[in-house]
């Protein structure tokens, strides 16, 4: 028979995909001697046998049964007591954290008769019936899909009766008269009265837990941070410890360095007289850590010293959350903290000067997405205005949008949005997706809004409590800002400005660039020791995208090792336009060469531009590849032009001759059509124009004392026999070119036949470079200009795609097919060079990918050299590592 519960003590935190993160951490807490309150996990094997079968697991609730026995000799209470009830709080737990997007339900096993033997046991009967009504909302909400706003309906009318601002001040008879009005309003939903079977509440949230996992909020969150959706939630059930009996007691959330910067420190939250779900959700303004050390020195104490053996233990941040009971620390959680991409490079760093992790390990406590963040403008605060007010800087970053009051309105936004709450709660996560930024009038650094802003990446201010938010507006130092209004939000200071602040290079990308030095600026100086050893260990080559000298030689700047990808039909645009026309146009041998010996002049001073920001590095040109009619005017175009100049009896010219040319070359599928190598053996002397101008190009490069090394790139091969009438032309061409160097020939793989007849391409080729994109399209059936905005999103929804397949490789399909051309073409030529150039070059997963298949490079835009170059590295060291393991 499975078992399905482990007491805290018989676990520990490797034991994740079991017991969860927050129980392994429990049971790791417990094994160290930590004050964690006696508890058990339910494992996740139980909770994917409920999603599997819909019912619980058999002989679970009396597993549960046996373990809870075994608390209550442990405390000498029993749970259901009148006199001195045990109560317990039921709290998910997956292997990765999903900070408030499952469920959490404290005080269980209170009822009408309980409540007043805590009122005697505790010598406090505001804090019983306090906890009795939390305990009613709890279950409404959690087990019975009561909305939430019923209840704080009720709350806000107590409050307002009573003429207090906070649910402390309400007196023990308003509380009487509040938890009647919770159980009218749970009645009113259910039919039925609030469950006063201690068993039957622990049963039921026990199974509203598991049912959370599938809910909308959790589906959609491990969609965004990309956590497999077949793993399930463990359940965590542990004896109750309150923080809301008085101002001795109180609960906090501690991170052992700031998870903003990275600074070493004690950092985060303590609200006096209040249970966890108050800080954490961000209803109640908290105050600092360190003010902890007045308000209770002896638990500070006591705090601090656990808080370094967590770290000490974990070799990391760590998170924690704690209460203390009328003096007494208890300790309710702890995990790796989720921090700012900013903390993670500064910490990682931290952590090797202290001899705690190696640097192969440092690199594999940064990625290329926070790198990437990190890349993105901020503010210029010397053109800002003055702030209208300050907050607390809870997620860095700069973000400027129009105000939405809530989540529906955020994720129905077509521009840029801000999203504006007194608090956010698990439900607005939609809408802070598809925010630029969050900004709360109530809650800390450790409040929903932080945590879930950090998570993601995305901006963040919270507690900026001199907002009076409302429905529709808000009012700070004498504006009213409605929805609609324009604000910036400046995650890094808390600032929040009227208007739009005007934003300038991130100051990464100013070190990219060499405008700036690392030297006494902590993020800079982790990043290039970070990157430098991810450059030392790297196996792939990180090459760019780039058509132009200038997108070349700042390629170069961000660590380029060469030019992957040389579009050239970008070099037919503007002024170059009515050349190709006339190209096109030709009606004979003589007009078509004219055309040709226009372009190649053109052509070849391109080429030197490139090569010479290049020099010494490979560059590899694709020969011109999009179908020709993309440089005439569209046919709708023209044949509206054409109707009107003969309705006019007006000549119609020269547009009457293009609109022929193009009705004779239209085509229904034309990026399945004339395009590519068919382009090149149709239109005679097209290539052999470009050849030789890279091959001229090239030798005045060498004449000038350059050392180009450029590369030709056929593209949408399907067949060898294509690739060999190309190269026969090309190789003839380069034979009359004195001066240059050696040029390989090579091709693009971007039809599926040719990764399937790869063994046969390598005879003719030195080299491959895979256009994904292109492969993608063509593995898959669809376009991605026309499917996108169509289908994706539904597909998202429905699992079918945990990712868009171009963003990130999919490895099932389109990276079988990479798989395959490389076996296959390293069989033919061992010294095969391959590549990828489309832009799943600089996703970071798909960068891991293209390590283990085997390739010698990626190759992708500027911008992303850094992110990809990080990403080689930390391939290589990982399956270095798991080398070492096996």
């Amino acid at each position: 028979m499975s078992r399905y519960v482990y007491d805290f003590i018989e676990g520990n935190k490797d034991l994740k995909d079991l017991l969860g993160g927050k129980g392994a951490n429990l049971a790791e807490m417990t094994r160290m001697g930590l004050p964690v309150p006696p508890g058990f996990t339910i494992t996740t094997d139980a909770c994917r046998e409920y999603l599997r079968t819909g019912s619980v697991p058999t002989g679970l609730f009396a597993e549960l049964e046996h373990h809870l026995r075994l608390m209550q000799t442990s405390l000498n209470k029993t749970f259901g007591d009148p006199r001195d009830p045990l109560l317990l709080s039921v709290r998910s737990g997956a292997k990765f954290s999903m900070p408030g997007m499952m469920e959490t339900i404290l005080d269980i096993g209170l009822n009408d008769t309980s409540v007043a033997g805590l009122a005697r046991q505790s010598n406090d009967e505001h804090f019983a019936w306090d906890s009795y009504r939390r305990l009613i909302q709890m279950i409404g909400k959690t087990v019975f899909d009561i909305p939430g706003e019923d209840f704080e309906t009720e709350l806000a009318n107590a409050r307002s009766a009573a003429g207090v601002r906070t649910d402390a001040e309400l007196t023990t008879a308003q509380l009487h008269d509040l938890v009647a009005a919770y159980k009218k309003v749970f009645h009113t939903h259910t039919g039925r009265d609030f469950p006063q079977s201690p068993h039957e509440q622990l049963f039921l949230s026990v199974t509203a837990v598991f049912r959370s996992w599938n809910a909308e909020r959790a589906v959609l969150y491990r969609r965004q941070e990309r956590i497999p959706p077949d793993l399930g939630t463990a359940v965590n059930v542990m004896a109750m410890v309150f923080g809301n009996r008085g101002d001795n007691s109180g609960t906090g959330v501690a991170f052992t360095r700031d998870p903003a910067t990275g600074r070493r420190g004690s950092y985060g939250d303590y609200l006096r007289n209040a249970q966890g779900e108050d800080v954490v959700a961000g209803i109640r303004n908290t105050v600092g850590l360190t003010e902890l050390a007045t308000i209770d020195p002896v638990s500070y104490g006591q705090l601090l010293s656990i808080m370094q053996r967590l770290e000490q233990r974990y070799r990391d941040l760590c998170d924690i959350e704690f209460t203390i009971e009328n003096g007494k620390l208890w300790m309710l959680q702890t995990r790796v903290g989720k921090r700012t991409a900013a903390a993670a490079f500064v910490i990682a760093a931290q952590l090797v000067d202290e001899g705690t992790i190696s640097l192969d390990e440092a690199l594999q406590r940064v990625t290329g997405e926070q790198l990437a963040q990190l890349m993105f403008p901020s503010f210029d605060r010397t053109a800002a205005p003055a702030p209208l007010t300050t907050g607390v800087a809870a997620s860095p970053g700069a973000a400027v949008g129009a105000i939405v009051f809530d989540s529906a309105a955020a994720a129905a936004a077509t521009g840029p949005v801000i999203l504006v709450r007194r608090e956010t709660n698990p439900d607005d996560l939609p809408g802070m997706i598809a925010a630029q930024g969050i900004l709360t009038s109530r809650g800390g650094k450790t409040s929903h809004a932080a945590v879930v802003a950090r998570g993601m990446g995305k901006t963040c201010v919270c507690g900026a409590d001199q907002l009076e938010i409302g429905e529709d507006s808000v009012r700070v130092a004498g504006q009213t800002l409605r929805a609609g209004d324009v604000i910036s939000i400046d995650g890094t200071t808390g600032h929040v400005y009227a208007g739009s602040v005007p934003v300038h290079a991130s100051r990464v990308v100013r070190y990219f660039e060499g405008e700036l030095t690392a030297h006494g600026d902590a993020l800079l100086s982790a990043i290039e020791r970070l990157m430098i050893h991810a450059d030392h260990q790297a196996r792939l080559g990180v090459h760019a995208n780039a058509d132009t000298g200038a997108d070349a030689a700042r390629a170069r700047r961000f660590g380029a090792t060469g030019v992957g990808l040389c579009r050239t039909e970008h070099m037919f645009l503007g002024d170059r336009r009515v050349l190709v026309e006339r190209l096109i146009l030709a009606t004979d041998d003589a007009e078509r060469e004219a055309a040709l010996a226009a372009l190649l002049p053109l052509q070849r001073a391109d080429f030197e531009e490139l090569f010479a920001a290049m020099d010494g590095l490979p560059v590899t040109v694709r020969l011109i590849d999009p179908p020709l009619h993309e440089f005439l005017p569209p046919l709708e175009e023209l044949t509206a032009r054409v109707a009107r100049a003969e309705a006019l009896g007006a000549d119609p010219g020269r547009d009457g001759t293009l609109l022929t040319a193009v009705r004779r070359m239209h085509e229904q599928n034309p990026m399945l059509g004339l395009r590519g190598v068919r382009l090149g053996l149709v239109v005679p002397g097209l290539f052999a124009m470009q050849v030789r101008a890279i091959a001229e190009a090239s030798a005045a490069r060498v004449a000038a004392g350059g050392d180009p090394r450029p590369e030709i790139m056929v593209p949408l091969v399907g067949a060898v026999q294509e690739l060999e009438a190309v190269r026969t032309e090309a190789e003839d061409v380069l034979a009359g070119v004195h001066g240059a160097p050696e040029i390989r020939i090579g091709t693009m793989i971007e039809v599926p036949r040719a990764a399937l007849a790869a063994g046969e391409i390598a005879a003719a080729a030195e080299f491959f470079s895979f256009g994904t994109n292109d492969l993608t399209q063509m593995t898959w059936g669809f376009s991605r200009d026309d499917v996108e905005g169509a289908f994706f999103g539904r597909y998202l929804e429905l699992g079918i795609f945990a990712v868009s397949p171009f963003e990130t490789i999919d490895a099932g399909g389109v990276g079988e097919l990479v798989r395959i051309a490389v076996e296959r073409g390293r069989a033919t030529r061992p010294d095969l060079t391959i590549g990828v150039c489309g832009e799943h070059g600089g996703d970071p997963a798909s960068v891991r990918f293209f390590h283990a298949a085997g390739l010698d490079y990626v190759s992708c835009s500027p911008f992303r050299i850094p992110i990809a170059r990080l990403e080689a590295g930390r391939a290589a060291t990982a399956a270095a590592t798991a080398s070492d393991t096996r």
